[in-house]
């Protein structure tokens, strides 16, 4: 099982550090390093400066939203990174969800799965600098009619085949993902219950298009905080914000596929509570209302040795990239993570 750091999102207070988290991380020989993007700085800019001034580590989009691009776009931006990286670029594709596809792109939150189908088809068939065209449901390259006519994208990508990732939640979604994807990237894991809420849906897709989980690269974030073993309750409460935001503000009350996670893992009851009092503006009682254990089997916390056991369950349970979200107040303190991830990797046998 390797290792990857998630830089989150740009402009949340720490940008500052960023580049030096991305910059230990290299040194350390964490395999990838992911940014993501919602609707405040865009993933393709952060990764193009976070390539720059690091040397071994790929880099990756977690996600570039399918709404905010048009699929062309997106392999002129993956060709492009791919090459001014050396190669060390990983495309991450994702729906997004309605509130953000339709507030703040103006596109139909509708069909997401036939959408994102025929955006990857597109994508890579771009990315083979063949002629594009194609015919679907939601896309018609050249359009019909008019003076557009098949063209072919002029930059060489550094690798004939530029690894593709899906964020994938539900399960026709996942199943999907490993029909049509090189890899699935998953939010929330807990190592108990991801053979239910996802393994056997990638596998399902995987076996569709007659493939096996082999080479399948499966990538949850986890957000890790490091301390002694009595401390495990402190450092839960930590991330009590963090997940009452997603279980209960993530969308709206019919469509939040967070909550509906929450409740796949047997938390139907707190979900629920979590999400009435979230969407009634009490997010402090939401935060108040999150299950200690949905927390703790969602997250890394503690000692290096517990630590060192939960990522043995997680390579048990068939993840092969853990991203790590490092908690921190200061530099100091998210890059001291890093290196305990590290070790934690060493002790539990996986590096």
């Amino acid at each position: 099982m390797q290792l990857g750091i998630n830089l989150g999102y740009w402009g949340a207070g720490m940008d500052a550090d960023n580049l030096a988290v991305a910059k230990e991380a290299d040194k350390l020989g964490y395999a990838v390093c992911w940014a993501a993007e919602a609707y405040g700085s865009d993933a393709a800019t952060v990764l193009s400066w976070v390539a720059a001034q690091t040397e071994r580590i790929d880099i990756g989009s977690a996600i570039f939203q399918i709404p905010a691009r048009q699929p062309a776009m997106t392999a002129m931006t993956a060709a492009t990174l791919d090459s001014l990286s050396g190669g060390r670029f990983r495309l991450g594709l994702g729906v997004s969800g309605p509130q953000v596809s339709e507030g703040w792109y103006g596109v139909k939150f509708d069909k997401p799965l036939a959408r994102t189908r025929e955006y990857v088809e597109i994508v890579r068939k771009a990315m083979t600098r063949e002629r594009l065209s194609y015919e679907g449901e939601h896309w018609t390259l050249p359009l019909p009619g008019g003076p557009g006519k098949p063209i072919k994208l002029t930059v060489h990508p550094q690798r004939e085949h530029i690894p593709l990732y899906v964020a994938a939640i539900g399960p026709k979604n996942l199943e999907q993902t490993g029909e049509i994807a090189d890899g699935a990237l998953l939010i929330f894991p807990a190592a108990e219950h991801l053979e239910d809420t996802a393994i056997r849906h990638l596998r399902a897709g995987r076996e569709k298009a007659g493939k096996t989980m082999d080479g399948f690269d499966v990538v949850p974030t986890v957000p890790l905080a490091v301390g002694e073993d009595a401390q495990v309750d402190a450092l839960a409460d930590m991330f009590r914000p963090y997940t009452a935001l997603y279980v209960g503000g993530m969308g709206s009350r019919k469509q939040n596929f967070y909550n509906q996670l929450a409740q796949r893992m047997g938390y139907e009851k707190e979900a629920a509570e979590i999400q009435d009092k979230y969407l009634a503006g009490d997010k402090d009682g939401a935060a108040a209302a999150v299950p200690r254990q949905l927390i703790d089997s969602t997250t890394l916390l503690g000692s290096v040795d517990r630590i060192a056991d939960r990522m043995q369950a997680y390579a048990a349970a068939g993840i092969t990239t853990l991203t790590l979200a490092p908690a921190g107040f200061t530099l100091e303190e998210r890059l001291a993570s890093l290196r305990a991830g590290t070790e934690a990797l060493e002790r539990a046998g996986l590096a």
